[in-house]
């Protein structure tokens, strides 16, 4: 599907991997040019890669999303270097590496790290960008939160909580940057195996007694079955596909929302 966003510049913070890489992807195969932001050094590599495969330019930044000031002079650096930004996309998140059942399995020095990646980078992102876009009177921001946020997941208790702030943060930016035609939105993925997801599993699977311990095949499998109605995985391209949706200009009247792209995990009545 065209969804007329040639030739316009995403920058996709967190795209080295995973979820931020398959949105990068998808706004490259649109015709964006896309400027991946992410503290991994191979981020320049991957955006080679990307543009080679897209034949649209696409650049790599390294910036570390918990540091303001370097965000910031990467926000120029790409403006330099592009002309513009249309759309900015924060994907880059962290867990705490513990397992919840119950919270004081966790202790509070495990929640500051979490919050400071998870809350305050999407902050210093948004900071970042925002001039940028309200001096164009145009763009879109997009948050990647997930559905833990929503029904106060025990999973990762920090992690949970931090993407409950950044719904939040997406709805007051929302309201500010309305005026200046700019539109914030949230995607809540469900389960995908990522990283972040098989970090969870390691931390249930090592306080199990032996006998009740899974593969990581086997744990996902379980879980994905029972707790989503579709009873599938979703995959790193069923959030992209919804990102690049949201960014279009199909999406103009959405704003201030949050989309769960879940299959079905978490409804609303």
């Amino acid at each position: 599907m065209d969804l007329g966003l040639a030739g316009e510049v995403a920058v996709v913070i967190g795209g080295a991997q995973g979820i931020g890489l398959a949105i990068a992807q998808s706004f490259a195969a649109e015709g964006c040019r896309v400027a991946i932001v992410d503290r991994d050094a191979a981020v320049s590599q991957v955006g080679h890669d990307l543009q080679s495969a897209s034949k649209v330019n696409c650049l790599g930044y390294v910036a570390d999303i918990v540091h303001y000031r370097g965000l910031e002079q990467v926000a120029q650096q790409i403006i330099t270097n592009f002309g513009r930004v249309d759309h900015v996309v924060v994907a880059a998140a962290i867990g705490s590496g513990k397992y919840g059942f119950p919270f004081w399995n966790l202790e509070p020095a495990d929640w500051s790290r979490v919050l400071d990646v998870n809350v305050l980078g999407t902050v210093n992102s948004a900071h970042a960008f925002a001039p940028h876009l309200v001096k164009a009177r145009n763009g879109t921001m997009l948050f990647i939160a997930s559905v833990a946020a929503q029904i106060g997941s025990q999973t990762d208790p920090p992690y949970s909580a931090s993407k409950a702030a950044v719904i939040n943060f997406a709805q007051c930016a929302a309201k500010d940057l309305a005026p200046h035609n700019v539109r914030v939105n949230v995607i809540s993925p469900g389960m995908i195996k990522t990283d972040l997801n098989r970090s969870v599993w390691q931390a249930w699977n090592a306080q199990q007694p032996t006998e009740q311990q899974r593969t990581y095949e086997e744990w996902a499998d379980e879980k994905v079955r029972r707790i989503a109605p579709l009873g599938r995985w979703q995959e790193p391209g069923d959030i992209a596909n919804a990102a690049v949706f949201l960014a279009s200009r199909r999406a103009a009247n959405i704003t201030g929302q949050t989309v769960n792209v879940d299959g079905g995990q978490v409804m609303h009545s």
